[in-house]
């Protein structure tokens, strides 16, 4: 399973909190890449409750990692 910025992006509107199954579902319904429902197909099959992209990628950047601070220049 990889993630990249634009493929994790394709979740952005997902319905969270969601299980495995509602993000696949989600996910074949929004037209997202082949890859997407392929990595969401890896997850483990524990019932788990996804309660947003950082639990499924923990290293997705927050928009915090974006800040860009005016002040300082």
């Amino acid at each position: 399973m990889y993630w990249t910025l634009e493929l994790a992006s394709k979740l952005e509107d997902a319905p969270w909190p969601a299980t495995k199954d509602e993000l696949i579902d989600y996910a074949v319904r929004s037209g997202s890449p082949l890859e997407v429902i392929e990595n969401l197909q890896e997850l483990e099959e524990d019932g788990e409750i996804y309660e947003n992209i950082e639990d499924i990628w923990p290293d997705y950047p927050s928009k915090e990692d974006f800040f860009f601070n005016e002040e300082e220049y």
